[in-house]
C-alpha cells in the first residue's frame, strides 16, 4: 500500500516532528537493543509506554556527563555555603523546631 508508514517509521516520523527522541517500548519489545542503539545516534530517547514517556535511556558518556555535572554543582553550592559562613551570613537555631519556625516566617 502506498503511502502506508511501518510502525518504526511512523514513530521516527513522530519523534522527528515533536523534536523528541523517541520510541515506543513496542519497538524495542519488537526489534531489541538495536532499536535503541539506532535511536541513541540523534541523543537521549525518551521510551514511550502507555502513551507515556516512561524512561530515558542515555549513552553511557552522557550519563557520566550527567553526574559530573550534578557532582559541579553541589561543590558550587558547597563554596558559596563556606563562603556565606566565613563572611558571617549565617543564622544558629537551638533546634530543628526553631529552625523550621524562622523558615516558616521566610515564607509569609
Amino acid at each position: 500500500m502506498t503511502g502506508t508508514l511501518s510502525p518504526a517509521a511512523l514513530s521516527t516520523k513522530i519523534s522527528t516532528v515533536t523534536n523528541v527522541n523517541s520510541i515506543p517500548a513496542q519497538d524495542i519489545k519488537r526489534r531489541g537493543i538495536s532499536a535503541v542503539d539506532e535511536a541513541l545516534r540523534d541523543g537521549p530517547v525518551h521510551v514511550i509506554k502507555n502513551n507515556r514517556p516512561s524512561y530515558v535511556v542515555l549513552t553511557e558518556a552522557a550519563y557520566a556527563e550527567l553526574l559530573e555535572s550534578q557532582r559541579d554543582a553541589a561543590r558550587e553550592r558547597l563554596r558559596e555555603s563556606l563562603a556565606d559562613l566565613e563572611a558571617g551570613r549565617t543564622s544558629r537555631y537551638e533546634d530543628a523546631d526553631a529552625l523550621m519556625q524562622a523558615l516558616d516566617g521566610d515564607a509569609s
